[in-house]
């Protein structure tokens, strides 16, 4: 993977194996804003800042692949497969062996896989199947034939009705989705793309496949003392969780504009927590914590500042594609814990020159496991390679934890990416709209 070089082009070491394949040369980028990012566009994990949202928001099922798109195919044509199969099998063998059990489980197939109207037409079309079928052999009227026919007739109806169920609560589901982006761009919103000299990318992928939100948050607010940014986990899932995200994001926003350092900021979000957690019962109560990373870079200066509470240590990404950790020499409680002690917060200072990148993110990443049950760690596979941008930061290691799961995420993700380069940040001239809610 390649950290931002100061010029913003690709660097060598972008290999097409994966984080730990081989080195290869790359030219310049070639194709425009939006056709790179186009591969992005339909992926599972959604970026944050541009419009595959709204995509996913408008499609059904916009995060197929290539593969899905197959099966979903195959399956579609499935219920005419099992007519023509059945009729065969009737044809070819003798009466005591007619496939008519196919004819009759035909119809609740395609109620799972079609809609109404496919539904209704496999149905019809199973029961024109059969009748024609017992006629040519001349069995039409016998009371075996006869009762096959009214039963294939009431399971074809039977279906049409479980399909009218299934399309109902698809309906719903998918207004339940489109409440769940609102509350995404709500609790989440977008990030902007850069503060001079500093670029910022944001990605956010939930393990459900259903879910847009979780406990995973972050944001980026630029006030006098440089830009802040955090990024953290709340403890629990559900609507608590995401409570706490929106009174921590909106306590970051007001700290980092009026604390003159990170541990007021750190302080400020104690309280804000603490609050909370008055008005809450049982376990969330005694057990409700957040833990976070608090990042501040000047922005045009070389100095960056990091506070961790409780959080996975954060990566920062050199010129030359030397990657390290950000371990804090002690470790502290998450946020909201200060009931337990209070000691001074350690505040870490490192150098930010231009072409450098710093890479935070949750426990989703740094807990995700392989089959062997082998955490994956973002350090050995970010290291030593180049990087063309924050965006492309994120999206290859996105990419790399999904591969390396085998698509099995098992938490949410939350990731975020400042990077520095010589000249300020400029929107490309052919980038794409800005998202519009849906």
């Amino acid at each position: 993977m390649q950290p931002v070089r100061e010029d913003g082009a690709q660097g060598a070491g972008q290999d097409e194996g994966g984080p730990r394949g081989g080195r290869a040369s790359h030219g310049a980028k070639s194709g425009s804003y939006a056709e790179r990012r186009a591969p992005y566009e339909k992926g599972r994990a959604y970026r944050v800042g541009n419009s595959a949202l709204d995509q996913m928001v408008r499609s059904s099922r916009p995060d197929a692949t290539g593969g899905e798109r197959r099966v979903r195919w195959v399956l579609r044509w499935l219920p005419a497969v099992l007519i023509v199969v059945g009729a065969v099998f009737f044809w070819f063998t003798p009466e005591g062996l007619r496939s008519l059990p196919v004819f009759e489980t035909t119809p609740l197939v395609a109620a799972a896989l079609l809609t109404l109207r496919g539904t209704v037409a496999v149905a019809v079309a199973a029961l024109v199947v059969n009748v024609v079928l017992e006629i040519l052999h001349g069995t039409a009227t016998r009371t075996h034939a006869l009762t096959h026919m009214v039963s294939q007739a009431v399971l074809g109806a039977l279906a049409v009705g479980i399909n009218v169920l299934i399309q109902r609560n698809y309906r719903r589901l998918t207004s339940a989705r489109h409440v769940a982006v609102a509350a995404q761009r709500a609790v989440l919103p977008n990030p902007p793309d850069g503060f001079g000299t500093l670029r910022v990318a944001a990605r956010y992928q939930a393990a459900d496949a259903d879910a847009r939100i979780g406990g995973d948050l972050y944001a980026v607010q630029e006030g006098p003392y440089g830009v802040r940014c955090i990024v953290g986990d709340v403890r629990g899932k559900g609507l608590e969780a995401v409570e706490s995200v929106a009174v921590v994001i909106g306590a970051f926003r007001e700290a980092a504009e009026e604390e003159a350092g990170l541990a007021g900021v750190a302080r400020r979000l104690e309280r804000a927590l603490q609050r909370q957690e008055t008005g809450r019962s049982g376990l969330d109560r005694v057990e409700g914590f957040t833990t976070a990373v608090l990042a501040e870079v000047d922005r045009e200066g070389g100095a960056l500042r990091l506070l961790n509470r409780g959080h996975p240590a954060p990566l920062l990404l050199g010129p030359d594609g030397a990657a390290r950790t950000l371990h804090p020499h002690e470790h502290a409680l998450p946020l909201g814990m200060g009931d337990l002690g209070t000691w001074p917060d350690e505040l870490m200072e490192e150098e930010f020159p231009p072409g450098a990148a710093l890479v935070l993110f949750t426990d989703g990443v740094t807990e995700a496991r392989n089959k062997a049950g082998v955490f994956y760690d973002p350090l050995t596979r970010l290291d030593g390679r180049l990087f063309d941008g924050p965006h492309e930061l994120l999206d290859t290691l996105l990419d790399d934890v999904t591969r390396y799961t085998g698509g099995r995420i098992a938490d949410d993700m939350a990731l975020f990416a400042l990077a520095r380069s010589r000249t300020p940040f400029a929107e490309p001239p052919d980038s794409p709209p800005a998202a519009h809610a849906p």
